[in-house]
This record gives C-alpha cells, sequence and structure tokens, in this order.
C-alpha cells in the first residue's frame, strides 16, 4: 500500500557523483515527490535533503567546492541523509584521492586491503542500535552495497556490517545521517529506511 504524498519538500541534491534518478524513484514508489537540484536556495527551504552518491570522492568534492556546497551542507539544519558516496564525503578525511572532505562527522573513509575482494557488492547485514531511522525494521537484516572505501566506528555508528572487518553501515550526529549501502537498492527493508527517514520531526 502506497503512503499518501505528505505536503513537505524533499530535495535530492544533484552533483556529479550522484545516483540521485534511483533514489527519486524510490521515494515516488512510496508516494513521495522529490526536487532534484543543486541550487543552494532550494536545498535550504527543503524539510528534508537526500545526498546519494556513486563515483570518486576527490572529484566530487571539487564540484561540491565549485558550487558552493562544501559550505552549505554542513550548516543545514533539516534532517539530512548520506547515502553510499554521501556518507564518506560527510566524513573528515578519504583515503580515496587523498581527499579532505566535509568533516560533519570526525572520522575517517579506508580503502579495504587490496589483497581482499574489493569492491565489496552485494547483500550483507546491519547490526544496528536503536534509532528511529530503523523502526519497523528487523536488526541484522540485509541491505545492498557497492564498495570500496568504508567508514571506521566511532561514536557516530548507529549501524555496523563486517565485510574483512567491520566498519560503519551507518551514521548519525545531530541532524544528520548516513548510510553505506543503498536503501534504494535494498527492497522492502530499504524502502522501510527511506520512510522513517521521510518521516522524521
Amino acid at each position: 500500500m502506497k503512503h499518501k504524498v505528505r505536503l513537505m519538500k524533499i530535495v535530492i541534491i544533484k552533483y556529479n557523483a550522484g545516483n540521485v534518478y534511483s533514489v527519486s524513484s524510490a521515494l515516488k514508489r512510496l508516494g513521495y515527490d522529490t526536487v532534484i537540484t543543486s541550487d543552494l536556495d532550494e536545498i535550504r527551504s527543503a524539510d528534508k535533503v537526500i545526498f546519494p552518491g556513486v563515483g570518486e570522492a576527490s572529484s566530487a568534492m571539487e564540484y561540491l567546492k565549485e558550487t558552493k556546497l562544501d559550505k552549505l551542507i554542513p550548516e543545514l539544519k533539516q534532517p539530512f541523509l548520506g547515502v553510499c558516496l554521501g556518507l564518506q564525503l560527510l566524513c573528515k578525511y578519504s583515503e580515496e584521492g587523498n581527499t579532505k572532505c566535509l568533516s560533519v562527522f570526525d572520522e575517517n573513509v579506508k580503502r579495504f586491503p587490496p589483497k581482499e575482494k574489493v569492491p565489496h557488492m552485494g547483500w550483507n547485514s546491519i547490526k544496528f542500535s536503536d534509532s528511529k531511522l530503523f523502526d519497523n525494521v528487523v536488526n541484522n537484516s540485509f541491505v545492498y552495497f557497492v564498495h570500496s572505501y568504508f567508514a571506521e566506528l566511532s561514536e557516530f555508528t548507529i549501524a555496523e556490517t563486517n565485510y574483512i572487518e567491520t566498519f560503519s553501515s551507518a551514521l548519525k550526529k545531530d541532524n544528520f545521517y548516513a548510510l553505506q549501502f543503498h536503501p534504494e537498492k535494498s527492497g522492502k527493508i530499504g524502502e522501510e529506511i527511506l520512510k522513517n527517514f521521510i518521516e522524521l520531526i
């Protein structure tokens, strides 16, 4: 059963590393309309902001700097969700391209050891702590990952996953949430997590 369209403005940030249309399609299936934009004023006026990402950290950060999104994003006060590369860019530093990132989370992003099977691609389980982001989700549920870099465990970790070593599969700090996995590719579990984010107050 689809949820009724909410009278809220959901913005998906459009930039050169975003899988914006797959996220938008997932939300549309849930009954939510979205605005896909890189306009700073549009983003500021949103009720919810989603920051997806598929790509390479250093070139993505260059684009964020060129468009002044690097200054805007850390200052936002509404519920904000980073996805995959979006999570990594919210961290302090990434080994990918020796990149200084947005520093929302004081956390480093490392590469999986090259001798192992990389990228980490496919279904894996998440073990989470209490968070409204995971309401109605069974602990150790399986979600879909595609990544070669990961955020280390920290005080901001609200879900963890093991692949070669244990890493942060979800982070939270104040109004900022981030997922290393792709909720838009994670079936009903992913849809539930997206719905929980949209319904955060």
